[in-house]
């Protein structure tokens, strides 16, 4: 196996040129970001154009499913081939699946293809993080991490108000055919801007490795979308889902000891910090589908807020995501000190959720957006900070396979989330009538949000325990790759 190549030298042309890349780069991740929301707000035409009800939450199952599968193989893939190369391709699936879900003439062929889809989103989120990994090193991270900030920040608000208007003047499909444009424009302009050596490293795939997490990554997610629903927890289905993930698991962890190249390299966790980071990034994860999900949900519920203006309603969380994110990035930059910002973030988001659990039926809505701040100060000083410190803490030729795994755990976060969350809210709000809903909605809030707490606490004692590793910097004298075929810089 050839050896890994060095941390790859400045991009010509300086910061200029690294922002414009970066900005390509941001395209993709925002491609993801916004279909995401846009799809939601569709849902309810799309059913009353397809039909096919029944299979409703399919839609959303098949996507998260083969997202979750296929981000650790592109990560890897990219550790193999290039990073620049498995984005473009990532870009390329998710875009072509757009089109065909457009062009689904039944609810069945929509779940096919938004499988497909789910695939390339699976390589665009961590293949955007792995390009920035390779572009920028951690420590000049911070001049530009109020980019991805803003992405996130735009995706999670527009993607509601942008839907919402596609499908109302324009039809469901549309809703999907907006990915075209975006795409496209990606496309271009990484290919133009985005300049990386192309490295492909002379390895066998551990296709065995890949067959037993994607068993068990699957087998996880299936349980956490349909336990509470579709069957109960403590049930044969949930109990026979359980034993498929924990045996494809142990025989994921069994075949890493032994594979000559690893999917996954499992030394990658003997780093304290990079252990920390995807406990942090799991948690995260967790935390801000609980936030984006029943939050406004509770302000449309209970205050009385408008369901059509549902991503405004985020503003007094997103608003902080984005000011806090770029002053942390300003500071690590400049001293090269990180370990302060996720201790402070999780600590803020503990606060923000105890504040949460105190909101009744009675909670004006100035009060619930105060307590969002806390949230959104949270989020902004732990979610793009974590990326950081897992790439940091692991060796050049891993970054790939760190983004990957950060990337995956921040998913898995997302989808227990809305499983555990989503039956304490039915619980709460099943049956009740019209004018008992707001107390019931309240109710699961608090419960909901306590939950949150808890979870918060156990980030905060993992950032605590982050040692503080230098920030690799850029290289002054770019050093030439060891013996890896290296064709031109693409």
């Amino acid at each position: 196996m050839s050896a890994a190549p060095a941390a790859p030298a400045a991009p010509e042309g300086g910061t200029p040129h690294i922002r414009l890349a970066l900005l390509g780069v941001m395209f993709g991740l925002l491609l993801s970001m916004l279909d995401g929301f846009i799809v939601g707000t569709a849902m309810p035409t799309i059913v009353g154009d397809l039909g096919g009800a029944s299979l409703l939450s399919w839609v959303v199952t098949a996507y998260a499913l083969t997202t979750a599968v296929s981000t650790p193989i592109w990560a890897k893939f990219g550790d193999l081939f290039g990073r620049k190369r498995m984005f473009q391709l990532s870009v390329a699936v998710f875009v072509a699946a757009s089109v065909l879900i457009a062009a689904a003439p039944s609810m069945g062929l929509l779940i096919a293809t938004r499988a497909l889809q789910g695939i390339g989103a699976g390589g665009l989120a961590v293949g955007a993080f792995a390009v920035i990994g390779d572009l920028v090193p951690p420590r000049e991270r911070g001049k530009y991490q109020g980019l991805t900030a803003i992405v996130v920040a735009s995706g999670t608000i527009g993607g509601p108000l942008v839907g919402g208007f596609i499908t109302d003047t324009l039809g469901w499909r549309w809703a999907f055919l907006i990915n075209l444009p975006l795409g496209a424009l990606t496309l271009v302009w990484v290919a133009l801007a985005l300049k990386l050596p192309a490295v492909r490293r002379q390895a066998r795939i551990d296709w065995a490795g890949a067959g037993l997490l994607s068993v068990a990554i699957a087998a996880l997610v299936l349980l956490t979308t349909w336990g509470g629903s579709e069957f109960a927890w403590v049930s044969a289905e949930g109990l026979g889902l359980v034993a498929m993930s924990a045996l494809a698991g142990a025989g994921f962890v069994w075949r890493q000891h032994r594979a000559p190249e690893p999917l996954l390299p499992l030394g990658v966790f003997a780093s304290r910090s990079f252990t920390m980071a995807s406990i942090i990034a799991f948690t995260t994860g967790a935390v801000m589908f609980a936030s984006v999900l029943y939050l406004p949900l509770f302000q449309q519920t209970v205050q009385g807020a408008s369901a059509s203006t549902s991503g405004l309603l985020l503003l007094p969380m997103m608003i902080p995501v984005v000011v806090v994110s770029q002053i942390a990035g300003r500071v690590m930059t400049r001293t090269g000190k990180y370990k302060i910002f996720p201790v402070i973030g999780a600590a803020s988001t503990l606060i923000g959720a105890l504040l949460l659990t105190t909101m009744t039926a009675s909670t004006p809505s100035w009060v619930t957006a105060v307590f969002m701040i806390f949230m959104g100060v949270g989020s902004g000083l732990t979610q793009q900070m974590t990326t950081t410190i897992a790439q940091n803490s692991v060796e050049q030729r891993d970054i790939g396979a760190a983004s990957g795994v950060v990337t995956l755990l921040r998913t898995l976060g997302g989808c227990i989330a809305v499983a555990v969350f989503g039956t304490v809210y039915t619980a709460h709000t099943n049956g009740l009538p019209a004018a008992a809903l707001g107390n019931g909605v309240a109710d699961s809030i608090q419960i909901i949000f306590a939950t949150v707490a808890v979870v918060a606490a156990c980030s905060l004692a993992a950032a605590l325990a982050i040692k503080q590793l230098p920030l690799r910097g850029r290289p002054a004298t770019p050093t030439a790759p060891a013996p890896v075929p290296v064709a031109a810089t693409r």
